[in-house]
């Protein structure tokens, strides 16, 4: 990790979606490679809980805007002439997009559309990493798992947003970028990350957290679904070197990336929710089969590209991820440590073991 160090120290690197949960952990991570921070945030924003206790907004330059609203987009660049851009910025939760759908398909799409025209205008931004989902792919029921060449698709609102998404991004990679190759564009699919400070609705560490700290039942609408559960800290990692690969050599790196964990990785909601309890030291489970919404059983992704090309593996198991994203809420909550800490240490120690 040494080379990602050397890398990013003083550059200029602009994260959309920076208020959110992976857009706050990859923020404190890049402030501790020394890198120039600027970032976009949205307000209102029910999950910058994590942003606001890591106390980022003072450490880097923050924007709060649309990330539809172009104009406001194309100052923060001209202003800002980032190096590098991590376009996070997204409608992120599969339920909320069947309540609002059209906002969903708005913000994912339009947003990324944004973030493309730019690149496209300015000289001064060599490599972009548009964030998508796991979830972009058609769901056939394959086993060994799904690869970038494999169709995209989607049932649910934000998983066809996140596949709209992707072909936005390869039209506009084989249209405008190709030729010149003086900036790298890629796609990035992860999901069912982990970690502390996600304070969303509607997500399994979050509910069990808020359970557990009230001495309530954690109530589980589908404890058999299997989900490859991995540290947000893992596809950062892999975000953060493809964005150094693609800068230095944009021919070679642009593209659809899959950071996904080994198949063994996936594991059962109940079982994730054991390890919680074990990891906590209490903990009662309810199960309540009321789901009414569709949601993908099992999606698992072929992440032998970026173990090839870029070097990239998963450095921690599913246990030990669970083990450090309780113990984050754990110093936080009870221990009262401060959140800012908590994060950098884990973060150090993820480094020191990667």
């Amino acid at each position: 990790m040494e080379k990602i160090k050397n890398f990013y120290k003083n550059k200029k690197v602009l994260v959309t979606g920076a208020t959110g949960f992976k857009g706050s952990w990859l923020c404190a991570w890049l402030l501790t490679l020394d890198a120039k921070v600027y970032a976009t945030g949205y307000n209102p924003n029910k999950n910058n809980t994590l942003f606001k206790s890591l106390n980022l907004s003072k450490k880097m330059n923050l924007t709060i805007f649309d990330i539809r609203d172009y104009k406001k987009l194309d100052n923060v660049i001209k202003k800002s002439k980032p190096q590098i851009i991590f376009h996070l910025a997204a409608q992120p939760l599969v339920i909320d997009s069947y309540i609002k759908p059209h906002m969903t398909f708005d913000i994912n799409f339009r947003g990324t559309l944004n973030i493309l025209e730019a690149a496209r205008k300015y000289k001064f931004i060599k490599s972009v990493i548009c964030v998508t989902s796991d979830k972009c792919y058609e769901n056939v029921g394959k086993i060994k798992g799904y690869k970038e060449t494999d169709m995209l698709g989607g049932i649910d609102p934000y998983s066809a947003s996140k596949s709209s998404a992707e072909l936005l991004i390869r039209s506009y990679l084989e249209s405008f970028f190709r030729k010149d190759a003086k900036c790298g564009i890629s796609s990035v699919r992860a999901g069912n990350v982990i970690g502390g400070g996600d304070w969303s609705d509607n997500r399994l560490i979050p509910d069990c957290i808020k359970s557990l700290s009230k001495n309530k039942k954690i109530i589980l609408r589908n404890p058999n679904f299997s989900r490859p559960w991995q540290l947000v800290l893992e596809p950062l990692k892999g975000y953060l070197v493809l964005a150094e690969k693609q800068f230095k050599n944009p021919s070679k790196y642009s593209g659809a990336w899959n950071f996904g964990t080994e198949t063994k990785f996936s594991v059962s909601v109940k079982k994730i929710v054991q390890f919680i309890i074990k990891f906590w030291g209490n903990g009662t489970i309810k199960i309540f089969n009321a789901n009414r919404f569709r949601e993908q059983q099992n999606l698992q992704i072929d992440s032998s590209k970026a173990k090839k090309l870029l070097h990239w593996k998963t450095s921690y198991s599913c246990k030990k991820a669970v083990e450090v994203t309780t113990d984050w809420y754990s110093k936080v909550l009870r221990e009262k440590k401060n959140p800012s800490e908590v994060t950098n240490q884990q973060i150090e120690e993820y480094m020191k073991n990667s």
